[in-house]
């Protein structure tokens, strides 16, 4: 039912990104900065009405620089893909490497790097649109890319994400939002006790370096059956080989179903709040923060810790432009695409 802006902070070149906040008239708030579309702040309350922030971050822009995902829109290819490059129409695009020998989350200049214009709506339903053109080239990536990304806050204490897009050439688009969530509302407080439920009886093996193989795989009786609510730390140390050798989970999940579906739920028991995720896409990331790089501060002004949170990140999935296996279209020119995920709270 309100939106305020604020400076956040200032660009090595001089712009200045502002921090926008939205409240709906249920007191959830989101804080969010043009720079990378990213989420700074989410605050939901808890079973006792309760506000608590259920997202990781900085206190600062500065510490947003760099190769820092926290709570950014990740494009123009989320997650990864194998050898840097791929081939389309008997062109071989050729992309920064910045993962080993692969490139990870658009690349190092990719858009959680971009200031994007913002244009924020007061109202019952207060919701915020960055738009931005990605040049042909950008980061490797062929195609004039001309993108939409709006946040709304429903009545209902839904976070809806809905990603357009159009592009000039047929190009690879795949993005997300890398939100590091906590459902308990203390960023110290680890996500070992949060149940966990995936619909999703099926995940995309992988390589070592986490490229997928073009098998797909049952997850049914595994350490990564989320088929029935589960304990996050039930299997977060498993005796698997990618679970030991990631430090925990980074798996890419073949949800169930096509079309607007549940993909997965959170609850954390201590603050009694639910967390259900909804999407289109075919596929969804968990990822638990195995191992936060060193000298990362969170909001509260202490080290950041390991299983501290939880991405659940709405996805194609990792690698499809050389798998046909996959389920994944490549925009074609002049054609719109759009994609919608929400997060939806509540408790109990």
């Amino acid at each position: 039912m309100s939106v305020e802006k604020t400076v956040f902070g200032t660009l090595a070149d001089g712009r200045e990104a502002a921090l926008y906040t939205l409240k709906n008239a249920a007191g959830m708030t989101l804080v969010v900065t043009p720079y990378g579309c990213r989420i700074i702040q989410l605050l939901v309350p808890d079973k006792d009405g309760n506000l608590g922030d259920v997202v990781l971050g900085h206190r600062t822009l500065e510490e947003y620089f760099g190769a820092n995902y926290q709570g950014t829109f990740v494009g123009r290819y989320a997650n990864r893909i194998g050898g840097a490059e791929f081939t389309l129409n008997g062109k071989t695009y050729t992309l920064a490497k910045n993962d080993g020998n692969n490139t990870l989350h658009g690349g190092p200049g990719g858009y959680h790097q971009v200031l994007w214009d913002a244009q924020a709506q007061d109202g019952e339903e207060p919701s915020i649109t960055f738009t931005h053109t990605s040049p042909d080239g950008d980061e490797g990536y062929p195609g004039t890319l001309q993108m939409t990304v709006t946040y709304t806050l429903k009545k209902d204490n839904t976070l809806a994400l809905r990603y357009d897009a159009v592009c000039d050439q047929e190009t690879p688009f795949n993005p997300t939002n890398h939100s590091f969530f906590n459902l308990s509302g203390d960023p110290q407080k680890d996500v070992l006790g949060t149940y966990l439920t995936i619909n999703a009886k099926e995940s995309t093996a992988v390589s070592d370096d986490l490229i997928p193989t073009g098998e797909i795989v049952s997850v049914l009786g595994g350490p990564l059956d989320f088929t029935s609510p589960k304990k996050l730390g039930d299997d977060m140390f498993a005796d698997d080989h990618l679970i030991q050798l990631c430090g925990g989970f980074d798996h890419n999940f073949c949800v169930e179903g096509q079309g607007f579906r549940k993909f997965a739920q959170a609850y954390e028991p201590e603050s009694g709040r639910v967390m259900e995720v909804w999407s289109d896409l075919p596929g969804v990331q968990l990822f638990t923060f195995n191992k936060p790089d060193d000298g990362l501060v969170g909001k509260d002004g202490k080290p950041m810790q390991p299983h501290t949170a939880l991405c659940l990140e709405t996805q194609f999935y990792p690698d499809s432009v050389h798998h046909e296996n996959f389920p994944f279209q490549y925009l074609q020119p002049g054609v719109p695409f759009s994609t919608t995920t929400e997060y939806r709270f509540s408790v109990k």
